[in-house]
């Protein structure tokens, strides 16, 4: 796949050229598919997710001016015939993936046999916000906050601070985020300390672009390359 990760969506003009770029044509001209089901497991989720869906005034991402743009529920793809669904997602232009539970959506990714689709997706864009961005990463980055949302008796806390590895290093967005006292650089640095692949630690003003295993920063803002 060609990827565009992202911690706070498609926030300034350098990563909406990159995106345009990586479709290969304007975004009025494209389709994609929106993955809200990483923010289910939070307070309030659902309505999280609508917000998402409808367009979050401040992580632009659905209401880009798609030509067309459609849900694509994880939860739902196990008890659907894949003839049903694979093929929309193999003609999408783009797959959105929202942000919210790392472990939760990294689930769902594998669950839905969408992790297992996306390696064979050479001309799809996988976009992804915040926690949509570190489930394609090697590491959780936020597995120990992820935790104290598995419901009792769910295997999910098992793997917590793995994700699927799709490309070869990690990502731990909001760098120095006001609200997020966990951003600071100091601490993203330590915990990098202990993850043997590169982490990027980005903000939202910032992008990782990935087009055959050569990997772009697209930035308005900051950045840090945390070497291991």
């Amino acid at each position: 796949m060609k990827f565009l990760l992202t911690s706070g969506g498609i926030s300034n003009p350098s990563i909406s050229d990159a995106l345009v770029d990586l479709l290969g044509k304007p975004i009025a001209e494209s389709t994609a598919l929106f993955v809200p089901t990483g923010v289910y497991p939070f307070p309030g989720g659902a309505e999280k997710a609508w917000k998402a869906i409808h367009g979050h005034p401040d992580i632009p991402l659905s209401q880009l001016g798609w030509k067309s743009l459609g849900v694509l529920e994880l939860t739902a793809l196990p008890t659907i015939r894949e003839e049903n669904w694979v093929p929309a997602v193999r003609e999408a232009d783009a797959l959105l993936v929202w942000g919210g539970d790392v472990l939760y959506l990294t689930y769902w990714l594998r669950q839905s046999g969408l992790a297992d689709l996306l390696p064979s997706l050479s001309d799809t864009v996988y976009v992804g916000v915040s926690a949509g961005s570190i489930a394609v990463t090697p590491y959780n980055c936020d597995a120990e906050f992820d935790l104290q949302f598995v419901s009792d008796g769910s295997d999910r806390a098992q793997g917590a601070d793995r994700a699927l590895g799709l490309v070869d290093f990690t990502l731990y967005p909001h760098l120095n985020h006001p609200d997020m006292e966990d951003t600071e650089l100091s601490h993203i640095q330590k915990w990098a300390s202990g993850i043997p692949v590169p982490t990027y630690a980005i903000d939202d003003n910032t992008a990782i672009k990935v087009v055959d295993g050569s990997v772009d920063v697209i930035s308005e803002g900051d950045w840090e390359l945390i070497n291991p």
